[in-house]
């Protein structure tokens, strides 16, 4: 058998609030649902994906990535994290010590925006799709994450008139990276908290659509299942796989899949989409 060809996938935006840890845990959620392997990787010393997806409170992980990023790569396999609330997602626990983290790297690391491309790199082969939990930030973690990506999201709160607030750091950033890693591929923008009717939101989605260059066609609603979601610890399809906002997320999934060639059984998830109900009226 072929081994896989494994998709990491970015999702950065160095403002905070934009939605990056509820379009982590439901795409990856979603990603599993269509019989992907999935690896969630949480790189923000806030932890809210590991929260969110875990089973341990990340205080008790002997290796988190704030160990794995400082350590040798033989201790890849004790931080990966098969069993979550989440099937079919394992992940590499967050750590309130990534900012000591960072500064280390800095100091004593050869090259130290590469140092997660070198220790996931066994991993490359037996997942499909690896996800990565960006820190609300433009410095050495999401360097990292970025150097290691083959591809990024970008999610835009497009409900918030300070939305694009930054962007243009953002872009500036990425140029840098592409120095590092010339193969990243921008997968698009994706506006969060979108509502068609606002006026902000459709000024943002053009402004997104000016200065990324390229959106994804997939927008995500608001809705109160998201934090409903993240308290009971599960995905918004487990609350309720009719609401809008979890046929949001279905839809990406297999958005994502199709951009990234990844081979999927989507039967399933298709047979749900086609739903005529929308319970989710927000």
């Amino acid at each position: 058998m072929e081994p896989k060809q494994t998709k990491i996938i970015a999702v950065a935006n160095h403002k905070g609030g934009c939605g990056k840890t509820t379009t982590v845990v439901n795409l990856a959620a979603e990603l599993a649902r269509l019989d992907l392997s999935v690896l969630v990787i949480d790189l923000d010393p806030q932890a809210n994906a590991s929260l969110h997806i875990g089973k341990h409170h990340p205080s008790e992980v002997k290796v988190s990535i704030a160990e794995l990023l400082l350590s040798e790569v033989e201790k890849l396999p004790l931080a990966i994290y098969e069993d979550t609330h989440i099937d079919g997602v394992s992940l590499i626990y967050g750590s309130l010590a990534l900012g000591m983290t960072e500064d280390k790297l800095k100091d004593e690391a050869p090259r130290p925006s590469e140092e997660l491309r070198q220790k996931i790199q066994p991993l490359l082969g037996l997942y499909d799709v690896i996800i990565i939990d960006c820190p609300p930030s433009l410095k050495l973690l999401t360097s990292n994450a970025l150097a290691a990506a083959t591809d990024l999201i970008i999610p835009i709160e497009s409900g918030s008139q300070y939305g694009m607030y930054g962007v243009t750091d953002l872009v500036r950033h990425l140029q840098k990276i592409y120095r590092i890693n010339p193969t990243l591929n921008l997968l698009g923008v994706l506006l969060i908290r979108h509502d068609e009717r606002q006026t902000v939101c459709k000024l943002i989605e053009g402004a997104a659509k000016e200065q990324l260059g390229k959106l994804i066609p997939i927008k995500i609603p608001t809705s109160t299942k998201i934090n409903q979601a993240a308290m009971a610890q599960t995905s918004i399809q487990k609350i309720d796989h009719a609401a809008k906002v979890a046929k949001a997320f279905r839809k990406l999934a297999i958005w994502v899949a199709d951009e990234c060639q990844l081979a999927t059984n989507k039967t399933e998830i298709i047979d749900d989409l086609d739903l005529t109900s929308d319970t989710d009226h927000e």
